[in-house]
């Protein structure tokens, strides 16, 4: 009973690992392909996106006088955040971290 038990373990484990981490993979693709397609770039010229590197954020940046200020502390001047077709806030960021592009809703005055 417990070779059989342990044998389930053994397969059911990595399964769901896998399982989760293309879940989590496939909601930074999303935003990957509306960003690769719309050829988006930063006010510097860049690339917004790499494959991976723009995963929408799950909360809502606090909104301050400077910009949208992001849990780590950063603030994104509102003149550098290009409109979210999707509605969700994404920071697209380079291999060292740093952040490339942000997306933001549209604003309703």
């Amino acid at each position: 009973m417990f070779r059989c038990c342990t044998r389930s373990l053994l397969v059911l484990v990595p399964s769901l690992l896998l399982a989760q981490t293309f879940l989590l993979g496939s909601r930074a693709l999303a935003h990957d392909s509306w960003i690769s397609r719309g050829g988006l770039r930063n006010t510097a010229g860049e690339w917004c996106c790499g494959e991976g590197d723009c995963p929408a954020l799950n909360y809502t940046p606090r909104v301050t006088a400077s910009g949208y200020q992001l849990n780590n502390g950063e603030v994104v001047p509102f003149n550098e955040a290009q409109p979210s077709p999707d509605g969700s806030f994404v920071r697209c960021h380079r291999p060292d971290g740093s952040r490339r592009c942000f997306f933001a809703p549209p604003t309703t005055n």
